[in-house]
């Protein structure tokens, strides 16, 4: 699981709803990811001068700092977004219904835009029914799994678990065929990245993880393409080929799809062989 925790406030500070869906990895970057589903917007809002923006800077870095010391966590660095020129500014702001805030715990590696959308998801099924929070019902059980089902991939997962058969004797071929030319280990994952299934004997689970994070970023590709970044693992540098595999599961109308990760040594030629092993699994999950 790459998402470890999510939590459900007011922009006021009511604390609605929180669910630890795994406990943290200790040691790491982790990211806390924010998603603004508030109605309020400010047009009129003034400028601050220096000096009110400074005591406002100061309040929320004393803040921050004593949180992470209360939570035993480290920051180390604060990321902020401008607020769009086009779409999402003072004269066209996006609107929503309500007074809600999300964050997230995650894995810094994910894709933002895959992870926003799981997170519009829960929202527009889950949340924008219980508008306004503070005064809503809790979140039901049967609720509280469709979160939870949303966030780790299930029905992505439970895809893979019924293709294995036909996964491990396609995997087992092109191990045959391509270790001579520098392939080490073939990943499967979701539309945000999140590793779900991993083959060949080079590296397990914990070490994709690890090789995932080293690579800093990842880019957005396009369905059916692939593109290649440089990572390290175990002290050694590895190159990683990732393909949009453009099939996938559809959870709630959503469309998502799989990706190919391919990991191979610094002086293998793999050719057109990311190509292949997309048409090959495709055929089985498609």
């Amino acid at each position: 699981m790459t998402i470890y925790q999510i939590s459900i406030i007011t922009s006021t500070g009511y604390p609605y709803y929180n669910l630890i869906i795994k406990n943290l990895p200790s040691g790491i970057k982790l990211y806390l990811r924010f998603y603004d589903y508030t109605s309020r917007y400010r047009n009129n809002q003034l400028p601050l001068d220096s000096e009110s923006l400074f005591d406002l800077n100061a309040g929320l870095i004393s803040a921050l700092f004593e949180f992470a010391r209360n939570m035993d966590k480290k920051i180390e660095t604060l990321e902020f977004r401008s607020r769009k020129e086009n779409g999402e500014n003072r004269n066209n702001p996006v609107s929503y219904r309500g007074d809600v805030l999300i964050t997230l715990q995650s894995e810094s590696y994910l894709l933002d835009k895959a992870v926003k959308q799981k997170v519009d998801l829960i929202y527009r099924k889950i949340l924008s029914k219980k508008i306004p929070l503070d005064t809503a019902e809790r979140i039901f059980p049967d609720e509280e799994k469709k979160i939870i089902d949303i966030l780790t991939d299930t029905k992505a997962r439970e895809k893979i678990i019924e293709d294995i058969p036909e996964i491990n004797i396609v995997t087992k071929d092109f191990f045959k065929a391509m270790k001579e030319f520098g392939l080490e280990s073939i990943v499967i994952t979701s539309f945000d990245f999140s590793p779900i299934r991993v083959f060949g004997e080079q590296y397990n689970f914990k070490d994709i993880e690890i090789l995932l994070r080293n690579i800093g970023f990842f880019p957005e590709i396009e369905p059916l393409q692939w593109k290649y970044r440089q990572s390290f693992i175990k002290g050694k540098q590895a190159w990683v080929y990732i393909i949009n595999s453009g099939v996938g599961v559809e959870v709630e109308g959503l469309f998502e799809p799989y990706y190919y990760i391919l990991i191979a040594t610094p002086d293998s030629y793999l050719g057109e062989f990311p190509e292949k092993i997309a048409q090959a699994f495709n055929l089985i999950l498609g």
